[in-house]
C-alpha cells in the first residue's frame, strides 16, 4: 500500500460519518455532460436517505434536458476553510428521474422518505410544498468518495 493510499484510508468517513455529514449539509454541486461532452455545474439542494441522494431540479433547468440525455452525473458536498478543515463527499453514477416532471404531490411510494425529509430540512414545516416547476432525481451512487482532513489535524 502506498503512502497515498493510507493516507487516503485516514481520512475517508465512515459509513455512520458521511451519512451524519451528508444529513447536515444544505448545498451540493452537481456536473452532468452536455451533447458535446463539456461538463455543466449547479448547485442544488438535496437530502439523503442513506443510500440515494435525492436532487428536487428546476425542469426547465439546462440540467434536466442534460440528464435526459446522459444520465451520468457527480454530486459533490463540501466544507471547510482551512486546509486542515476540508471535507466532503463525492457521489457519482447515474440520475433516475422519479415521479410526475414537474411535481405536483400525485401519490408516489418512492417519494413519501425524500418529501418528508427536504421540507423540515429546508423549510421548517412538514408538508412538501409543490410549486409546478420542481421534479425529483435520485443518484443511487456507483461510487462514493469522501474526505476529511480534520483528521489528520486530529480535529475529530
Amino acid at each position: 500500500m502506498t503512502d497515498t493510499q493510507r493516507r487516503g484510508r485516514r481520512i475517508m468517513m465512515t459509513p455512520e460519518e458521511r451519512d451524519t455529514y451528508l444529513g447536515e449539509q444544505r448545498t451540493c454541486r452537481v456536473a452532468t455532460l452536455g451533447p458535446d461532452g463539456a461538463p455543466h455545474i449547479g448547485a442544488l439542494w438535496f437530502v439523503w436517505d442513506g443510500g440515494s441522494l435525492w436532487l428536487y431540479s428546476i425542469t426547465r433547468s439546462l440540467r434536466w434536458s442534460q440528464l435526459r440525455k446522459d444520465p451520468r452525473i457527480a454530486v459533490v458536498v463540501d466544507d471547510g476553510e482551512g486546509y486542515e478543515e476540508l471535507r466532503g463527499v463525492e457521489l457519482t453514477g447515474r440520475a433516475e428521474f422519479v415521479g410526475e416532471a414537474p411535481r405536483t404531490g400525485e401519490p408516489c411510494p418512492e417519494l413519501v422518505e425524500p418529501e418528508r425529509l427536504f421540507p423540515v430540512k429546508y423549510f421548517g414545516i412538514t408538508e412538501m410544498p409543490h410549486d409546478g416547476r420542481h421534479a425529483w432525481l435520485r443518484l443511487t451512487p456507483e461510487k462514493i468518495t469522501s474526505w476529511d482532513f480534520r483528521k489528520l489535524a486530529g480535529l475529530t
